[in-house]
């Protein structure tokens, strides 16, 4: 008198997160055989074969990630929890916000896959070493459309800055370049003032094979100064000093010089001192350092070199290549009055 029986069915466990399947057990009679067994109303019966794996979570380790320019790659580490069964992978991508892709760092979209029972990966983004002196720039990377049944976690977005440390090396490139200055003093002291006097009076500093016809033009119109402000002691003698207070002495010089004419020429053409100086005189005393104002802010890396230009230079062309006649006239007509 059994009435009840139980049948097994056998359900392969793969460790690889699937949705939820299920299959069909139907009951019949068995052929060829007399019986007297017959089949109730329910005769199917519906399995469902819950999945009980853990694909788990994904998401950044870190928001935020620091890099040097000069590492030339981020390396970011890519986190699996609450769970790693199966084979899973998600993609990710870079995207920018003040840092520049293919100028500051390289841009990816690829796809990141974890192995069954992996928990961490790195991925790598690699860095554009410039070297040039810039303010620190940021970039994000986002993990986006997971498979295999993993979710993205709750840092699904990292922001990489990349700090500039070109300062640095700007600065020990100038600190072995003063030495080496130093060291190249002991040697040229006695022929760098002649030197000073062949380049002047040689077409692109006697590099003739580059030279241009520019380079040629320039020279004939400028070999007089070159010749003459080679007179001017080179920096090795006397620490600078006497370079300095020649090249000042031969500015006061050609200003004086620049105002008198000015002056001179505007007595003959009939206009009042003030219109003089305010067109003549600036137009050749200032309009060079106009060109010399725009060579520093092309070349400097800051503007202190075009701005110290344009407020040093004219200060000196003031106060002392006009201040200086006017006080020396001063003194000596003072004199001559007692």
């Amino acid at each position: 008198g059994q009435q009840e029986k139980k049948i097994t069915i056998h359900v392969i466990d793969d460790n690889q997160w699937e949705p939820d399947e299920t299959f069909f057990v139907k009951l019949s009679l068995p052929e060829g055989e007399e019986t007297r067994t017959k089949l109730g109303s329910k005769t199917v019966a519906l399995v469902t074969i819950i999945n009980d794996d853990e694909p788990g979570y994904i998401e950044f380790e870190e928001t935020i990630n620091l890099v040097k320019e000069s590492v030339g790659k981020a390396e970011i580490k890519v986190v699996r929890i609450n769970g790693a069964d199966g084979k899973v992978s998600v993609h990710y991508r870079t995207k920018d916000i003040d840092a520049v892709g293919t100028k500051d760092y390289e841009p990816i979209d690829t796809e990141l896959v974890f192995e069954h029972g992996e928990i961490s990966k790195i991925i790598a983004i690699p860095i554009i070493n410039d070297l040039e002196a810039e303010k620190d720039e940021s970039f994000a990377v986002e993990l986006y459309d997971p498979t295999g049944g993993a979710q993205i976690g709750k840092h699904p977005r990292t922001v990489v800055t990349i700090i500039n440390d070109d300062d640095y090396k700007t600065m020990a490139n100038k600190m072995a370049s003063l030495v080496q200055v130093d060291i190249d003093k002991l040697s040229v002291t006695k022929t760098s003032w002649g030197q000073q006097f062949r380049d002047a009076m040689n077409v692109n500093g006697g590099d003739l094979e580059t030279a241009k016809f520019g380079h040629y033009v320039g020279h004939s119109l400028s070999f007089f100064w070159k010749v003459l402000f080679a007179f001017v002691p080179p920096t090795s003698i006397a620490g600078g000093w006497l370079t300095f207070f020649v090249s000042l002495l031969f500015i006061a010089i050609l200003t004086a010089v620049v105002g008198d004419v000015a002056a001179i020429f505007g007595c003959l053409v009939g206009l009042k001192d003030s219109i003089t100086a305010i067109s003549f005189v600036a137009l050749g005393t200032s309009l060079p350092d106009t060109f010399a104002s725009m060579i520093a802010a092309k070349n400097s890396k800051t503007a202190d070199d075009a701005i110290g230009n344009v407020t040093g230079s004219n200060s000196v062309n003031v106060f002392l290549g006009l201040g200086l006649p006017w006080l020396v006239a001063a003194i000596y007509w003072e004199s001559k009055v007692r």
